[in-house]
């Protein structure tokens, strides 16, 4: 009987339905029990008892065939509770009863909990001030909606897997979890530790406070916060503002994290780095007028069908695919793929929630057509605005790429541009607002550098068609404008998505203006420290 009561320790131990099962008896069909009926019996008291891990003394016997099993259980939420649990065996095999489970049962007794929820942590902005505060069941957002596209919201879950892992943590199964945002992303983090009473029927086995988190802070710029939310106002479609020098992140709006889009010609910054970087263009370069490109036999025409050309920076400022197209044919799809990975593409943002934005490895750019679409943003290049963000502050700051992070912490910065590439980019983007196609970004009171980006989501028609011309059809277009400020010493890199909503110039630069000018109103200043 002692080696049937060890072998019944040990799978008691390794919390072994199974061998549990091997190893009992059901009194009440005098068979051995079912899976079923050992999961009922042991896994819903163990749930109840928050059960982290069982320890098995050495069997002690008891008068006739029952024996004294010492154990020591360790609990998420109650503590370690010690006691025996009384074994009877028959037939070679111990009799399953309720008791079982857990030291300190007497018989026929089965474990009950009356529960104490911790307050729920509060997630801070960078300078105190609550994005969300209260507990789980009566969530507030202090500065209103402005907050929700950082700190997402709580809800109740219906997914029974869920409901049952939050009973075995020591909630009960109905208790609001993150949905959403930094609610859902650092869950764990945010919800504390529960306490309570341990029922034994109606005797107290143990009891427990519970445990609230501390607070969560995190890198958010109120004042930036609120502004980025009100320029995007109801579109669909996102603004990431990151600091400049640091990589934090000072506002999300919309889809930031999140939403992938065909970057269009935002990513020509990318293709200029490449070219720059490995020689093949300067900037005084001239580039012939012309209204498309042939690469492949196809044809790859500019906005509107418009004369572009001259100098590689008036290119840029006006956004030639005509130029940028077959400049990154001679670029080469193993030198553009290297740029965009060391700007941050192709691998996940170490931003709770972020996406990563790619494009495809340089062997799968087997073609000059399918490089040539990939340069300008186009093919199957996708982009977060987080992501375009990201690319900016590399450039704004000299070269050195800052991962961008959202909880306090030292950044991690790698120099993945020359100083003089960087600071050649610097020049291309400040004329693109001044005298090309992003002049509706400018803010004179900080001066504003950028790249629009227009990233066409259908084909164009035929020249010859009477369908509405791209310029008439906005929701085949998502708008893009990506840039920093102020421009002499740069504090914030940001970026505007909105999408089926136009041409970058058109709508995203304003746009981007716009959020620059509420941050203004609102007291935000571009001092070193907000960077």
């Amino acid at each position: 009987m002692l080696a049937t009561v060890e072998r019944f320790a040990a799978a008691l131990e390794r919390r072994d339905s199974r061998a549990l099962a091997r190893t009992t008896i059901d009194p009440r069909s005098g068979r051995p029990p079912t899976l079923a009926r050992v999961r009922a019996v042991f896994g819903e008291q163990w749930r109840t008892a928050t059960l982290v891990a069982l320890a098995a003394g050495k069997p002690e016997p008891a008068p006739g065939d029952r024996f004294t099993l010492p154990v020591v259980a360790r609990t998420r939420a109650f503590g370690t509770v010690r006691g025996a649990i009384a074994v009877r065996v028959r037939e070679g095999r111990v009799v399953l009863a309720s008791e079982l489970a857990f030291p300190g049962l007497r018989r026929g007794e089965r474990l009950a909990r009356r529960e104490l929820p911790p307050a729920r942590a509060p997630i801070l902005a960078r300078d105190g001030t609550a994005l969300a505060s209260g507990p789980a069941t009566a969530r507030v957002y202090p500065i209103g909606g402005a907050a929700l596209p950082v700190t997402g919201m709580l809800a109740a879950t219906s997914a029974e897997s869920v409901r049952e892992r939050l009973y075995a943590l020591g909630f009960p199964r109905d208790w609001p979890t993150g949905s959403s945002g930094l609610e859902a992303a650092f869950e764990r983090r945010l919800r504390g530790r529960p306490g309570g009473v341990l029922l034994a029927g109606r005797r107290v086995l143990a009891r427990s406070a519970p445990r609230p988190a501390p607070p969560l802070r995190t890198t958010i710029d109120v004042r930036l916060q609120r502004a980025a939310v009100a320029a995007l106002g109801a579109r669909f479609g996102a603004i990431a503002v990151l600091g400049a020098r640091t990589g934090a992140v000072r506002a999300l709006a919309g889809l930031a994290l999140a939403g992938t889009q065909p970057p269009g010609s935002t990513f020509k910054i990318v293709t200029a780095a490449a070219a720059l970087a490995a020689g093949v263009a300067e900037l005084g370069d001239r580039f012939p007028l012309a209204r498309s490109a042939r690469v492949d036999g196809v044809e790859i025409r500019n906005a509107y069908d418009e004369l572009c050309g001259g100098t590689l920076v008036e290119a840029f400022a006006h956004s030639c695919n005509s130029v940028f197209a077959p400049l990154a044919v001679r670029v080469g799809a193993a030198r553009l793929v290297a740029m965009a990975e060391r700007l941050g593409f192709n691998r996940r943002p170490p931003v709770p929630g972020a996406v990563a934005s790619t494009l495809p490895p340089a062997r799968e750019l087997a073609t000059p057509l399918a490089v040539a679409a990939t340069a300008i943003g186009q093919g199957r290049v996708l982009a977060s605005a987080l992501g375009m963000a990201s690319v900016v502050q590399a450039v704004a700051a000299d070269g050195v790429r800052a991962e961008p992070h959202i909880t306090p912490a030292a950044p991690r910065r790698r120099r993945v541009l020359d100083g003089s590439v960087a600071g050649s980019l610097r020049t291309m983007m400040r004329a693109v607002v001044t005298t090309g196609t992003g002049r509706r970004a400018e803010l004179p009171a900080l001066g504003v550098a950028g790249k629009t980006g227009t990233a066409e989501l259908s084909s164009r028609p035929p020249s010859d068609s009477t369908a509405p011309s791209v310029r008439d059809d906005p929701a085949r277009l998502s708008a893009w404008f990506c840039g920093y400020a102020p421009l002499r010493r740069p504090v914030l890199a940001f970026c505007v998505l909105l999408v089926r909503q136009g041409a970058g110039g058109d709508v995203a630069a304003p746009t981007a203006a716009d959020f620059l000018r509420r941050a203004l109103e609102l007291g935000w200043r571009p001092t070193e420290d907000s960077s």
